[in-house]
């Protein structure tokens, strides 16, 4: 059985790739948030909620306990938190990180201009490529309710493809990186329709 935290559990993205983890995997979730009374337990036989914050280590160390893999998708001061997951991973003996970031962090999409508000998810995403984790860093395009999976994956350095991707896509790489411990190890990548 597969062990998962997700931080950041009531973002959009975590609470549907929840969903997709407890349909589609035997994975044991644990949900991890700043507000636990936002989140009603989907699956209190398979799914734990925590109070916590993740720039709090020793609550997130201890949340990490036992977990195979980490699943990050947040918001705020996300350098920090970089920081301070890949410092809690570290002293926790955990490995395995999936971490969303954002299209357009290296200037990768054709027509568009880096912009400053991409500043918190290009600097989390470059404390998690230098951490020396089994890390994938997913930089999506827009998030779409489109029901199909149906996606493209672009290295880091090569142009960004598409604009949009599906919740449902999203999870569904999410779900296989998390089983699949060296399916893109180590790379940033784009993932659009």
């Amino acid at each position: 059985m597969t062990r998962v935290l997700i931080l950041g559990a009531n973002g959009q993205l975590a609470r549907h790739t929840t969903t997709y983890f407890l349909k589609k995997t035997d994975a044991h979730l644990t949900l991890y948030l700043r507000h636990a009374s936002r989140l009603k337990n989907p699956d209190p036989k398979r799914a734990a909620i925590v109070e916590g914050d993740v720039l709090d280590r020793a609550a997130l160390i201890e949340a990490m306990t036992d977990q195979d893999v980490v699943f990050a998708s947040l918001a705020g001061d996300m350098g920090e938190q970089a920081r301070n997951i890949v410092t809690s991973m570290k002293e926790a003996g955990l490995k395995r990180l999936i971490f969303i970031s954002s299209m357009g962090i290296y200037g990768e999409v054709p027509g568009e201009k880096y912009r400053s508000v991409l500043d918190p998810y290009r600097d989390s995403a470059a404390v998690i490529e230098a951490s020396g984790l089994d890390y994938t860093v997913l930089r999506p395009g827009w998030f779409t309710h489109d029901p199909k999976v149906d996606y493209q994956i672009t290295q880091k350095g090569e142009p960004f493809h598409g604009h949009d991707v599906s919740l449902n896509s999203l999870s569904d790489l999410i779900i296989k990186l998390a089983f699949d411990p060296m399916l893109h190890v180590r790379s940033s990548i784009g993932v659009s329709q």
